[in-house]
């Protein structure tokens, strides 16, 4: 029998007798027995001490920390480590110096953390006592729904902990911002800027500016470069200091210990308070020294450094002993030195050795790899440290070195240092380790390279691997130790034998990388990567590239090392060959080697992976690169700058115009100003409690849902017996525990399954849902239920459905001018010019933080069910569930505290949730809980959807437009959800800020075998203005006339009306923003510098655009949606109970509304306590969408006010204008008046119908509008590139609160840009979606943003008098924000298009381009279409597809 069928030992000791082990189980069970004498962990959290006696070993660290009931703060958001949610800080002892190491506990093993202190986000304060890094943070407004910030708050926490040396901080702008510190958290609301600059100021102003000199002089921003790492050598803290920055007592060496107490380190008992009380202080706070401070400045805590969490003296003394613990399904070992480790992998070579479980997690998880024994490695001293450190060696000694032996479990953080350090001393001799460096700072996130390693990357020998080309070309060798062969070493160029299979024995244990150093100047080895993203992604090419020349300049030795052209990283053999014998500097070498490249590497139209043209190019393109920096840096001729550069971004910098004209002499107390969110500090201290925060309840279960795995098919068989008999799983439910009638839904029409019927309709659709008692049993158990399918043909594509003429029943259209008699021939027959072409717009993922989420609670006296749920639709999710329990809605209570992001994704595809869970805790008598995780939320939810459209236009001679005739289409997917409400309001926003006299709008939905697509911020709105300006530039270049005249002159005017004939009023400011912004940020004087740049530049290409937007505010055709109410009740204290019906995602909608009762109450926020939303306190409450949330629920806040201030009128008479609200709301209790009233409110005006294209009423209640500068740089070798700029003006008429409006309007319009130029959705042929988390699907990070970034209001009119917008009608004359902004992040798609146009033009390319969103780098190099291009062309053959499906095509 073999070893993997037996059931592993019981640790830590086995019961076997003394006979000769005779299979590896029973080897392992001696092993244990000699040497593994314990299963507990130990460590110290947030300063107290832990044991954890032999845990689940399918348990990681995220697991334990959030099985605490009081370390909620740590989240769960995506499982991979991509996004940062789950950051904890790992004080270590390294040398004698405390290291903080910044981890994703998701990922990290649980064993990894014995022996060491960890810090979760808890351990740094509370919303009484904040660490003045979380204050900072939530008083400049850098959290919005604030599922991710305690993840940034750590990351930063960990940079700012580690940079305390000698007395002083360490840090500069560039150390916070560029040294990809940050790069691996992920932030989908605020646009990140608000964060940079907390953490800026924190640095600058909390820790008084101490920032480290060098040579004397002081490293300010001005100064720093990207890669400034090369300038400060990490030298070691050498006293034991515990690590507080300011000092310890420690540092004295005659002190007793830690503190004046005398504490006794042995004795754990003692250390469990981990922060002293801050000093006494004779100011209790000191205002911002900010630049950008607003008008209303916030107060800050001064930082005092003796508070911070000490490295617990204790741990000084701990000795680690080997561990063992799990069960006989699964165990995990921790040896604690090598020899140990070797012993182990000699009598059971099938364990797995970990590290950080940067790649291992992912297979258990992802995968479901069944690693039955792993041992974690990554603290043996042997594996992690040098036997002799080259920092320490003095320059002579370094010289003198022909290589550099780095261990092989050395993080990579650490990896990426010494490298820095070393070619800082060293020069051109170390180019390899430059080479490694540069390939290693985008590697991943700073999490993962704390504690990944070279080791475990080669062992992954992942194809696209970013380390092993450069290594490979440096001639690199792995030295590997084995209890059979000893010490031997392996070249790299042996190593890679197939995809993933490496030429490392089975018990063999990789234990060093030896990179040679060449002797002679004239070698150089430089590295390249080209990923989707320019930080924390995965590569789609990479290279390393070595070559050496002898004193004339002809090449001796070549080596060309590729990732991502084969299975493993090959060498490009036939280039080396060509080169060498050849004169570097000679462009014939540079093209033999190029067609030789392409020779070797021929990839088929559909590879795996997909982009084999864009592969191709970026193959010839590093090596184009390659050949010109050698040739710069040798001095062998002369070479364009902008050949040899990459792109980098700079510091970020940018401002808002500080809120003055909103908050100023405007007549208001709370409303207009800018007070951070109400659950800011929360949100920073983890306090902020979500759906799966939530403590557990009594004798709770856990759900996990069983997802087709067919796109069309016939269901055959669903087997559960398997599931049914796995530990903990109490049973499921299935389309059998409901009646036909009650297994149907949807939002808008009834034509979906709750749960699948004998037919799968795509790829994810939920069949059952098993419950158990833990999450991870039940997640199992769902993986065990068998189905079997019979598979039908399937359509997925927007042609597709087309061609099968696959719709939804909508038949809406816009009809105004000639398009009324039924035909726009004699319209066109006007036209001097007709156009006519094809747009087409792929989807979005909402990628909200926290995934759906959901508990629901029985109460069995009654019947009734309560349900707390991340829904934006409180409504809906009653109506259903009610339904599907068979029961009245009043026995249905739905609870919304707050969510972690939404933006439309959680209005509708929420409601299934909320209904399985009801069904289950119905059945069984029991609490039911589930969060999803991050791959079956996208594969559950949906997406924003995909649009393509056909159209025709005609314009007069100068292009002013005259008729339009277009079909819109959308990928709605298998069901109809909101398909049809979206396609609505992207026909009523196809002609964006421009009057077409003569227009047809017809939309068609399409019905594909895809998730239902459904709501996402903008509605439709962005896909139909994006149509509108691919439009505009085809016009621009047809007419060879500037885009921008041609907008001017076509945007309307007052009088004017829309396709759907909406009048446009004199609140239209389009003209007006147009001209001050375009004045503000010298739009014009740009656009020559960039045309003067681009006629000097070939490879770097710049571009600007200048987008308006106007986008309707109302639920377009849901007429009865708009509507609100709200329940304000004062108590006799004279405090305040706010419920309304509108939820809180991060928006501050709660915030807005408590200022609003502030107002019209006449008291202080404070004294108003905003509960959470629930159904039985406000009832039939419309989804807090369309941007309709201060509006509608503002209003309805504001009625209740009235009719108490009525009531109170009397007694604000006899008490005056200063009495309180105490003394006013005792009086009138004692008088039995009512202090509690019902507001409500309906949108007047608006009530269009369709088909009435004569004379209908307004289809929106008002237009908020904007316009968008964005200049770009784009690289022309690969098609990355970087915002450099970004103006911002948006009318948000007289905000209730501006920072809330600002962060509203930055974060939206980053959202916009992942939306326009990265974010691309991939399919397999299966119907699977490929892109289901961070590590394929990429949205915009931190390096990401415009730097320079910069955000105005409207506040006056051309002649600068103030602008008045009572006449809205709107609750204090404010406008929607929420989702106007983010169609503006097309300005960055636009300006990409104007940069590749002046590609084309000086590649002498003349046919017109077509750039589909969203413009990927994939999309833009080959759209460049230079010489490279076209020699790497892929030819496709008649029966060969592309790897994935773009299903907007």
């Amino acid at each position: 029998m073999k070893a993997s069928q037996d059931a592993l030992p019981s640790p830590p000791l086995s019961d076997t007798d003394e006979t000769a082990p005779k299979t590896p189980v029973e080897s392992l069970a001696a092993l244990i027995k000699t040497t593994y004498r314990t299963s507990d962990i130990k460590f110290y959290i947030n300063g107290r001490p832990v044991t954890v006696k032999n845990p689940n070993p399918d348990w990681v660290l995220l697991d334990w920390i959030r099985a605490q009931d009081s370390l909620k703060g740590t989240k769960l958001g995506c499982g991979e480590g991509g996004c940062g949610a789950c950051t904890v800080v790992l004080q270590t002892l390294e040398n004698g110096r405390v290291r903080h190491l910044a981890v994703n506990a998701c990922l990290y093993p649980l064993v990894g953390v014995d022996g060491k202190s960890l810090i979760t986000v808890e351990g740094l304060g509370t919303v009484k006592r904040p660490h003045p890094l979380q204050e900072r943070i939530a008083k400049m407004h850098g959290t919005q729904c604030g599922f991710c910030t305690p993840g940034i708050v750590m990351s930063l926490y960990a940079l700012i902990r580690n940079s305390y040396r000698d007395g002083k901080f360490h840090l500069t702008n560039s150390e916070v911002e560029l040294q990809g510190h940050l790069d691996g958290n992920l932030c989908r609301c605020t646009g990140y800027k608000p964060i940079f600059e907390a953490a800026r100021t924190f640095i600058t102003e909390d820790l008084n500016g101490t920032i480290a000199e060098i040579n004397g002089k002081e490293i300010t921003p001005e100064k720093t470069t990207e890669d400034d790492y090369a300038t400060v050598a990490r030298e070691a803290n050498k006293t034991g200091s515990c690590g507080r920055p300011g000092g310890c007592c420690r540092d004295n060496p005659e002190s007793k210990g830690c503190g004046s107490t005398g504490v006794d380190e042995s004795n754990p008992k003692e250390m469990e308070t981990p922060i002293t009380a801050p000093r006494p202080q004779e100011t209790p706070s000191t205002p911002p020294r900010s630049p950008n401070k607003p008008a209303f400045g916030e107060t800050f805590l001064p930082y005092d450094p003796s508070t911070e969490p000490i490295f617990p003296p204790a741990l000084r003394k701990y000795e680690p002993q080997p561990i063992c613990y799990g069960d006989n399904r699964r165990l995990w070992f921790r040896p604690t030195n090598l020899q140990q480790l070797i012993e182990l992998k000699g009598v059971y070579p099938e364990a797995k050795i970990v590290g950080g479980a940067s790649e291992t997690q992912i297979e258990v998880r992802f995968k479901k790899r069944a690693y039955r024994v792993s041992v974690f490695a990554a603290d043996i001293t042997e594996l992690n440290s040098f036997s002799v450190d080259p920092l320490q060696m003095k320059q002579a000694e370094l010289e003198s070195l022909k290589c550099i032996s780095i261990p092989g479990n050395l993080s990579l953080t650490k990896v990426e240092e010494m490298c820095s350090v070393l070619y800082a001393k060293l020069g051109q001799r170390a180019s390899p380790l430059e080479a490694l460096r540069k390939q290693l700072r985008y590697f991943a996130g700073r999490q993962i390279r704390n504690v990944a390693s070279l080791a475990g990357s080669l062992a992954t020998a992942s194809p696209i691997s970013d380390s092993a080309p450069v290594l490979l070309a440096a001639g690199a060798k792995v030295k590997i130790h084995s209890q059979t062969g000893g010490t031997t070493e392996i070249p790299l160029s042996s190593w890679f034998l197939s995809y993933r299979t490496t030429a490392l024995p089975e018990n063999g244990v990789i234990t060093e990388i030896v990179i040679p150093l060449p002797s002679e100047e004239i070698e150089i080895t430089k590295a390249y990567k080209q990923a989707k993203r320019k930080d924390d992604d995965i590569a789609i090419v990479t290279a390393g590239f070595r070559v050496r020349l002898d004193g004339d300049g002809v090449v001796e030795d070549a080596a060309f090392a590729i990732g991502g052209m084969a299975p493993t990283t090959v060498m490009a053999e036939k280039a080396q060959k060509t080169v060498v014998g050849r004169k570097w500097s000679d462009m014939k070498t540079l093209d033999a080697a190029i067609d030789a490249l392409l020779e070797q590497f021929q990839l088929p139209f559909g590879v795996p992976g997909g982009m084999a043209h864009y592969r191709k190019v970026l193959t010839v393109s590093m090596f184009f690169r390659f050949w010109h920096e050698v040739v710069h840096d040798l001095g062998l001729g002369e070479v364009d700058a902008d050949l040899i550069e990459e792109i980098h971004r700079g510091i970020s910098s940018g401002n808002r115009d500080n809120f003055t004209s909103s908050m100023l002499n405007r007549g208001t107390k709370k409303v207009g100003r800018p007070i951070p969110h109400l659950s800011a500090v929360k949100h920073c201290t983890g306090e902020a409690e979500y759906v799966d925060d939530m403590p557990r309840q009594h004798n709770e279960l856990f759900g996990a849902l069983v997802m087709s795995k067919a796109a069309h098919a016939e269901i055959l068989s669903v087997d559960y017996s398997a599931a049914l008999e796995m530990a903990g799983v109490v049973g499921y439910i299935d389309k059998d525990s409901i009646t036909k009638e009650q297994n149907t839904w949807g939002p808008v029409v009834l034509d979906e399954l709750i749960f699948a019927d004998g037919k799968s309709n795509y790829y994810g659709q939920v069949i059952g849902m098993i419950y158990a008692e833990t999450a991870l049993q039940a997640r199992a158990a769902a993986d065990a239920v068998t189905v079997t399918y019979k598979r039908l043909p399937a359509i997925f594509t927007i042609d597709e459905a087309i061609k099968a003429k696959s719709f939804f029943k909508h038949g809406k259209e816009l009809r105004k001018g000639d398009a009324l008699s039924g035909s726009l021939d004699e319209a066109f027959s006007k036209c001097a010019h007709i156009l006519e072409g094809t747009t087409r717009m792929g989807g979005q993922e909402h990628f909200y933080l926290e995934t759906n989420a959901a508990l629901a609670i029985p109460h069995m006296e009654d019947g009734s069910m309560e349900v707390y749920i991340s829904t934006q639709n409180l409504m809906e999710n009653q109506v259903f569930t009610a339904q599907v329990l068979g029961v009245p809605m009043n026995r249905v209570n739905m609870r919304v505290r707050r969510m972690g992001g939404a933006y439309g994704g959680k209005e509708s595809r929420t409601t299934a949730l909320s209904m399985y869970l009801a069904l289950a805790a119905q059945k069984t008598a029991r609490p039911v809980r589930m969060m999803l995780n991050r791959d079956e939320d996208i594969a559950f939810s949906g997406q924003r959807h995909p649009f393509q459209s056909k159209w025709k236009v005609g314009v007069d001679e100068k292009g002013k437009i005259q008729v339009l005739d277009i079909d819109i289409y959308n990928n709605a997917g298998a069901s109809l959800d909101m398909s049809g409400a979206v396609m609505d309001r992207a026909c009523t926003h196809v002609d964006n800020c421009y009057h077409i006299p003569h227009a047809w709008i017809r939309g068609h939905v399409c019905k594909t075998n895809t998730v239902s697509n459904t709501a996402f911020r903008g509605f439709g709105g962005p896909q139909g203005m994006y149509i509108t300006e691919t439009i505009m530039f085809n016009i621009a270049e047809s007419l060879n006339m500037d885009v921008d005249d041609l907008r001017m002159q076509n945007l309307y005017e007052v009088g004017q009306r829309t396709p759907f004939l909406q009048e446009i009023t004199d609140d239209f400011h389009v003209p007006t923003m147009m001209e001050q912004l375009s004045s503000s940020s010298e739009f014009e004087k740009r656009k020559s510098a960039i045309k003067e740049f681009n006629s000097k530049n070939r490879f770097k290409k710049r571009g600007i655009s200048r987008i308006p937007t106007k986008f309707g505010l109302s639920f377009a055709t849901a007429l009865h949606l708009n509507q609100a109410g709200a329940y304000v009740k004062i108590y006799e204290d004279g405090s305040v109970l706010l419920h309304h019906g509108g939820t809180e995602m991060g928006q501050g909608l709660y915030t807005k509304m408590t200022q609003v009762a502030a107002e019209e109450l006449n008291v202080s926020v404070d004294s108003i306590y905003n509960k959470e939303s629930q159904s039985d306190q406000v009832a039939n409450a419309s989804p807090t969408a369309a941007s309709s949330g201060s509006d509608i629920n503002g209003q309805a806040v504001k009625n209740a006010c009235d009719q108490i201030n009525e009531r109170l009128k009397p007694y604000r008479e006899k008490f005056g204008k200063d009495a309180s609200m105490a003394v006013i709301a005792h009086a009138a209790y004692r008088d039995r008046v009512n202090l509690a009233a019902n507001g409500f409110w309906k949108m007047p005006r608006i009530g269009y119908e369709w088909g009435n294209w004569k004379d209908p009423l307004p289809m929106y209640y008002y237009f908020t509008q904007g316009v968008a500068i964005s200049e770009v740089e784009l690289d022309t070798l690969t098609g990355d590139s970087t915002v450099l700029r970004t103006d911002l003006m948006m009318d948000i008429g007289r905000s209730i609160n501006p920072a809330m409006d600002y962060g509203q309007i930055e974060g939206a319009f980053v959202q916009g840009q992942g939306l326009f130029t990265m974010e691309e959705s991939l399919w397999m042929k299966s119907g699977e979606i490929f892109t289901k988390g961070p590590g394929t699907y990429k949205i915009p990070g931190f390096s990401d943003i415009p730097q320079v970034f910069n955000v105005n209001t409207l506040q006056h009119d051309a002649q600068g008098n103030p602008i008045n917008w009572s006449k809205l009608g709107s609750i204090q004359s404010s406008k929607g924000v929420g989702e106007p902004p983010l169609f503006l992040g097309c300005a960055v798609f636009f300006a990409l298009r104007e940069a590749v146009k002046s590609a084309r033009g000086m590649n002498g390319v003349s046919e017109p381009l077509v750039l589909d969103a969203p413009c990927t780098a994939e999309k833009l190099r080959l759209a460049v279409a230079d010489d490279l291009v076209r020699r790497a062309v892929v030819e496709r053959k008649d029966d060969e597809q592309e790897f994935f499906i773009r299903i907007e095509s």
